[in-house]
């Protein structure tokens, strides 16, 4: 590949390399000599084995436990590319931690999404790609470019596909505040959606107040941009079961399933969990109820497509999206 005579290079961190593999390899290209150790007192060492040099390098690596580690270990990444003179450096973040802390919830909070954001950019990114990030005003956070991709897309495929009938299906958004997201998944699969009206009296724990939104007799998804500890996804699955949910099943574009979130949801109502690959799932997580699906496909075409200065946004056109193949018009 080669655009306005550049070269394009594809580098990977060590949190998700099996996704950079894909996604390197559906672009049809090699990665990038990149070796990632540690000095004797846990410093990140960092040596790229190859010239960069006015290049388009894109560095894959997703924030995801061990968040400190892995952030710090991209922003080396991007400084040594700097330094070697690379002629562009695109973040490609298939997983942003630290997202949730957008705001200031309560006096004296910090607002961490936006100090990653600052560090990315000093470091020396001139862009970023990443996919469902958990608060969408985050992107206005940095003073680069962003590209946001969408993970609906791909899960909706899965759920049309899988469920074949969707005249009884209904998404259900876990909270107020995802209720656009829950409404953008809808709409690929021309379903209705309810809302689940939900407190937080402390951090990690909800209580369930109520549904809006009929869901007796329904099959429901319920759609979320990540999964932590689980005990808000299976408190919503027993809440739509006793108001006469027929089946539950829930999506989430980041699987994190920390802690005991495993085991809660094989113990609970649910179905199935669906999630993507922005997270690798290790050996000890996996279940019968997690079905991981890849985006591989979906970076790659990202990547193809910053690389040749063209739309992102045309991938997610609701219209041109067929669920049968998960392709396009």
């Amino acid at each position: 590949m080669n655009i306005h005579g550049k070269g394009i290079k594809i580098f990977s961190g060590s949190s998700n390399r099996p996704l950079a593999e894909e996604i390197a390899g559906r672009i049809g290209v090699p990665l990038g000599i990149l070796a990632v150790g540690r000095f004797s007192d846990g410093e990140v060492s960092v040596n790229i084995g190859e010239v960069v040099r006015g290049t388009d390098a894109y560095v894959i690596q997703s924030t995801c436990a061990p968040v400190n580690e892995n952030l710090m270990e991209m922003l080396i990444i991007i400084d040594a590319l700097k330094r070697a003179s690379a002629g562009r450096i695109t973040a490609v973040m298939p997983y942003f931690g630290y997202a949730r802390q957008d705001r200031k919830a309560k006096a004296r909070d910090p607002i961490s999404a936006k100090l990653v954001a600052n560090l990315i950019t000093i470091a020396g990114a001139d862009r970023i790609l990443t996919m469902d990030l958990h608060a969408p005003q985050i992107q206005g956070f940095f003073d680069i470019p962003l590209d946001h991709l969408m993970g609906g897309r791909t899960l909706a495929a899965h759920f049309a596909r899988t469920l074949m009938d969707l005249s009884s299906v209904i998404a259900v958004s876990p909270d107020a505040g995802g209720a656009n997201r829950t409404r953008y998944f809808a709409e690929y699969l021309d379903i209705p959606i309810a809302i689940t009206d939900k407190r937080r009296p402390r951090q990690n724990e909800s209580e369930i107040m109520g549904i809006l939104g009929d869901v007796a007799g329904k099959k429901c998804i319920i759609v979320d941009d990540l999964i932590d500890t689980g005990g808000t996804l299976v408190n919503t699955a027993q809440t739509l079961k006793g108001m006469g949910a027929e089946e539950v099943y829930a999506m989430c574009t980041h699987g994190i399933f920390s802690g005991g979130a495993v085991k809660l949801i094989e113990d609970s109502c649910l179905k199935s969990v669906v999630t993507l690959d922005t997270i690798p799932l290790p050996k000890e997580k996996h279940s019968p109820k997690i079905v991981q699906l890849s985006v591989s496909y979906l970076f790659a075409e990202g990547i193809e497509r910053i690389y040749g200065d063209k739309s992102i946004s045309t991938l997610f056109d609701v219209k041109q999206f067929r669920p049968e193949d998960n392709t396009f018009r």
